[in-house]
């Protein structure tokens, strides 16, 4: 008895592909500031229960793996300006596509910390407002770093931090890389580095997470976002250039007679 064979697996279409871009930032944007919204000090000093800067970080990046794992096979699980940027210039991506990939993860971005804000208002008396008025988990130097780094710290933290990460991700995500296993190096590396900068800056890495908080933080927060728009870029592209100089640049063997 014969049985008629699997369809063979088709390109998702952009729209698709545009659709896992939002989702998956939704989550990540949701995720992040959700947790340190509701969870990071939750009990306060007399009754802590909250779970931290290594609850916050270990969130974002079980995040992150769990959306690869999601939305990888349909997008390929950017959900990150810095990263799609990062990407093309390591060859990855096609330029053409990198608009379209940015305004979804904005979109997405954006509409995780409105649900976060959403679900903040209905707290109780204050705690919308004490949670805007510390910034509602934006990025920032100086008076708005958690631990008081200027605006040179900051700068070098996220250029660090995010070459660092999308060097992980394109070399992890190679042809000569161990299969099915990327989503899990990426999510943890996302948590280590969320865990040497949050106390520097609160730890961007991904403009469309900065853009989407600092819409909500106002005032100073937005006055300081261009840093977490511009260096996190600069940090991916350093990174896909040097990826395409240590992975691309084989010597082709001489042929053998």
């Amino acid at each position: 008895m014969s049985y008629p064979a699997a369809p063979e697996p088709t390109e998702p279409s952009l729209a698709a592909k545009l659709i896992a871009e939002v989702a998956g930032t939704f989550l990540l944007v949701f995720a992040l500031v959700g947790a340190a919204t509701f969870s990071a000090v939750f009990g306060g000093d007399s009754n802590p229960l909250g779970i931290g800067f290594l609850g916050v970080a270990l969130t974002l990046g079980l995040t992150v793996m769990i959306g690869a794992y999601a939305f990888g096979p349909i997008s390929g699980g950017h959900f990150n300006p810095a990263v799609t940027l990062g990407l093309a210039a390591g060859g990855r991506f096609a330029w053409k596509d990198t608009i379209g990939y940015i305004v979804a993860q904005l979109v997405g971005g954006i509409l995780g910390a409105t649900a976060v804000f959403a679900l903040a208002s209905g707290g109780p008396d204050g705690f919308l407002d004490k949670a805007v008025a510390g910034g509602f988990v934006s990025n920032g130097f100086g008076e708005h770093s958690p631990g008081g780094f200027g605006l040179g710290s900051a700068i070098a933290a996220e250029i660090i931090i995010t070459f660092v990460f999308l060097l992980v991700i394109l070399s992890v995500t190679h042809v000569r890389a161990v299969h099915g296993f990327a989503p899990i190096a990426i999510g943890l590396t996302l948590t280590i580095m969320l865990l040497v900068t949050i106390p520097i800056d609160n730890a961007s890495l991904n403009p469309a997470r900065s853009i989407a908080t600092a819409i909500y933080g106002g005032g100073d927060w937005l006055a300081q976002l261009w840093v977490f728009i511009v260096f996190p870029i600069v940090g991916a592209l350093i990174a896909g250039f040097t990826y395409k100089f240590l992975f691309d640049s084989v010597k082709k063997l001489p042929a053998q007679n």
